[in-house]
């Protein structure tokens, strides 16, 4: 009888796995030495061990199987989620792999496996690794490079002896780095499995140990100027993190860029260094993101990242399985590296390295996909940059093949062939398509039915969902994707999400009932043994801010309101610290601490040294049942003449001529709105000049529009203009008009300041 083991957790036979410690007793006599407990996650991955040592549950196993633990990531609510590879004889098996959650405590939460059945296979393979990897060769129309052939054992209904080979090269002009397992007793090819996830645009026509960490300088084409974390080797200056492990950026098959300055692109479209700015601004600031938002350390959860390549010659992007490469738009005009795709292609990654790895098959590559499109959703969010607004569409800023995004997280059916809702279709669906019902998930989780500034989204059921936020659905969504399996597919999903949201907040059932509304509300249906309701327990509370936004010159201090409610249970004492600050920033609050349901003013206090730019300051209450933490957004902005023509300097104002005088701003940060322009020259009929100031970025503002007579002399005026969320640094240009004949004058010298 075969027996089908995984996508299942049952607690009740692991309830007596908690962890025992005992210590030695020091004798009377003894020199009294401190014990140092355990820390949390040493006896996190021993009460995990002894799980899979056991083989409960999901974990058990034949007498020739065993778990080799392959990875412990810290998740929220104080868990630890260990992942295991099985083994057959010694063999690795592919595809049976498991996950099991503890806690710093030692009691074991949880256990997930993926399906396989009972194994009983003969180790000894009938053909030679040779013939494997020959075989494995004519997967691909070009072959680079091939692995030596491993002897491992293919899980699933029936599973069997394989050699695994990976054969790098390209298939159809597609790169390629294939996982192929060829029968160990036929010399059939049984499956392959493709690292490289391919982004698969629609198309509308062809188309060392001295080395210092530094701040570039990066003129990228979506978000502006920026800073970048770059390298300086003995003067040399190189786009190598040095930071975090192995993030740097190359064109294709190249070295980083680098160069005797730390000045980084021309914010062309066209320009590789520029798309190498925009890979690392984004790259950086979604590590950023993992960590501050979930706690994750790095792209692949252990403190280490991969490297990005830009200038493949596609209208396309893909991650390989250990780096990232961006193509350009089919017009040639842009590069494929948005914040959004950027993150996207590492979110493949972040994919790959939780536990049960990449997976197979369409419905596991839909997850897949998804997880892409929302860790870039999530990652746009986090930087709340004024050039490349947040929101739920992928792809928007590239406009790849001149179609706008290539997928809608509010409306997926927005994009032909796109479903909304999940079906029994869903594993024959192409991966692209296929991300549509979890992406829509993600969207109703976030912001619901009817969000306020936020396009509105249908469900399947006909339901009305108000969201929980974005940062909270990212957490519980991340938590999920930590029990992931090889055999991941939408149910799995559900259930991991569901338990994930009783153990991130259990004081509070809101989060619980959002996402199992959101799952049925695009037709997922309830997995075996997955939680059905919610109770609170215990004293709980919330923490908010308002506003959720300011902007203060250097030297200058914002107020905040800090709000906190009691959500469950009794009001508790809430202390409340603040991090993330500018630097020469300070942070105090009266009071600093409250009792739930109070308020406490945030005043916040720059310096005069306090650099221009925007930042993301979390404000953190910290009470007995537990933290709760809100983010609120702070610019700083330089102010000040920029610069100022001087009165020898004469631009003659002609009747009906265009006078453009550009001024250079090295500002950093947004301009503070509204901008303030001194214009002085000689006209005889001012009244008839039209006066605008174009931005850096092109955008255009109405300084002046013409007047009506009697005509009176230029002279000095002054004027305010209101921008928007505009770079300071860059070229502004005053551009003035004479709308009427016979008059004539000079512009003799303008000053901005922003």
């Amino acid at each position: 009888m075969t027996v089908q083991r995984g996508l299942r957790t049952g607690l009740a036979a692991i309830a007596g796995l908690a962890l025992s410690m005992t210590f030695p007793v020091t004798p009377a006599n003894a020199t009294t030495a401190t014990i140092q407990p355990a820390s949390p996650d040493s006896v996190a991955a021993s009460a995990a061990d002894r799980a899979a040592a056991t083989g409960v549950d999901q974990l058990r196993k034949g007498a020739d199987e065993g778990f080799r633990r392959v990875g412990l990531t810290p998740g929220g609510g104080g868990l630890f989620y260990a992942a295991y590879e099985r083994t057959y004889r010694g063999l690795p098996v592919v595809g049976g792999d498991a996950v099991v959650v503890a806690d710093g405590a030692g009691r074991v939460r949880g256990t997930s496996a993926a399906e396989t059945a009972a194994i009983s296979v003969d180790t000894k393979a009938r053909i030679t690794a040779a013939k494997a990897a020959e075989v494995a060769r004519g997967q691909l129309s070009k072959v680079d490079s091939v692995t030596a052939p491993n002897l491992v054992v293919l899980a699933g209904n029936s599973p069997k002896l394989a050699y695994e080979v990976v054969v790098a090269g390209t298939k159809a002009a597609t790169p390629s780095n294939l996982h192929v397992f060829v029968d160990g007793t036929t010399g059939a090819v049984i499956q392959t499995r493709d690292d490289v996830k391919m982004s698969n645009f629609p198309t509308a026509a062809k188309a060392t140990s001295n080395d210092v960490s530094v701040l570039g300088a990066g003129n990228s084409y979506y978000v502006g100027n920026v800073t970048i974390d770059t390298t300086n080797s003995g003067g040399t200056y190189t786009m190598r993190d040095p930071q975090r492990s192995n993030i740097s950026c190359a064109r294709q098959n190249g070295s980083p860029f680098s160069g005797p300055d730390d000045n980084w692109g021309n914010g062309t479209g066209t320009d590789l260094e520029t798309a190498c700015v925009d890979a690392l601004f984004g790259v950086q600031t979604e590590w950023k993101m993992l960590s501050e938002w979930l706690g994750r350390n790095g792209i692949n959860g252990n403190g280490g990242g991969f490297p990005a390549y830009v200038g493949l010659n596609q209208a396309n992007a893909f991650w390989n399985g250990s780096s990232t490469t961006y193509g350009r738009s089919s017009d040639s005009q842009r590069q494929a590296t948005p914040m959004d795709v950027v993150a996207h292609e590492y979110g493949h990654a972040i994919f790959q390295t939780t536990p049960g790895g990449a997976g197979s098959g369409n419905e596991n590559g839909g997850l897949n996909e998804s997880t892409g499109d929302i860790f870039g959703a999530m990652t746009e969010h986090y930087a709340n940059n004024a050039k490349d607004r947040p929101d739920y569409d992928v792809g928007e800023g590239v406009n790849l093949v001149g179609q706008g995004p290539i997928r809608y997280m509010n409306q997926p059916s927005r994009i032909s062939g796109n479903p909304n809702c999940y079906s029994s279709s869903i594993p024959n669906t192409e991966v692209h398509a296929a991300a549509g019902p979890q992406n829509h998930w993600f969207y109703l989780l976030a912001e619901g039915t009817a969000p306020v500034g936020k396009p509105t989204s249908p469900t399947c059921n006909n339901t009305s969902i108000t969201g929980i936020g974005i940062q909270k659905a990212g957490k519980i969504f991340y938590n999920g994707l930590l029990k992931k399996t090889s055999s991941w597919n939408h149910r799995a999903a559900r259930k991991a999400t569901l338990e994930a949201a009783l153990a991130l907040y259990p004081g509070s059932c809101t989060e619980f009932n959002t996402t199992k509304a959101a799952w049925e509300a695009i037709s997922v249906p309830a997995a075996t043994g997955e939680p059905t309701s919610c109770t609170p327990q215990g004293n709980d509370f919330s923490v908010g801010v308002t506003p959720a936004s300011g902007t203060v010159k250097p030297g200058e201090s914002a107020t905040v309101t800090v709000n906190t409610a009691t959500v469950n249970g009794a009001a508790q004492s809430v202390a409340l610290t603040a991090s993330g600050l500018p630097a020469g920033a300070t942070a105090t609050f009266d009071p600093a601490s409250v009792q739930s349901g109070a308020s406490s003013t945030l005043t916040i206090a720059t310096s005069a040294s306090t650099p221009d730019g925007t930042s993301t300051i979390t404000v953190t209450g910290t009470a007995a049942s537990g933290a709760h933490t809100a983010q609120y957004t702070l610019t700083v902005g330089a102010g000040g003449n920029i610069r100022t023509f001087g009165n020898d300097t004469d631009f003659p104002l002609n009747d009906y001529a265009t006078v453009n005088s550009p001024i250079t701003s090295t500002a950093t940060g947004n301009a503070v709105s509204p901008v303030k322009v001194t214009v002085t020259g000689t006209h005889t009929c001012s009244e008839d000049l039209r006066i605008s100031l174009k931005a850096p970025d092109g955008s255009t503002y109405s300084v002046k529009a013409t007047g009506s007579l009697p005509c009176t002399d230029l002279g000095t005026r002054n004027y305010s203009v209101p921008v928007t969320n505009e770079v300071a640094a860059g070229t502004w240009t005053l551009v003035l008009y004479d709308a009427y004949a016979q008059d004539t004058g000079t512009l003799s010298s303008w000053s901005i300041t922003v």
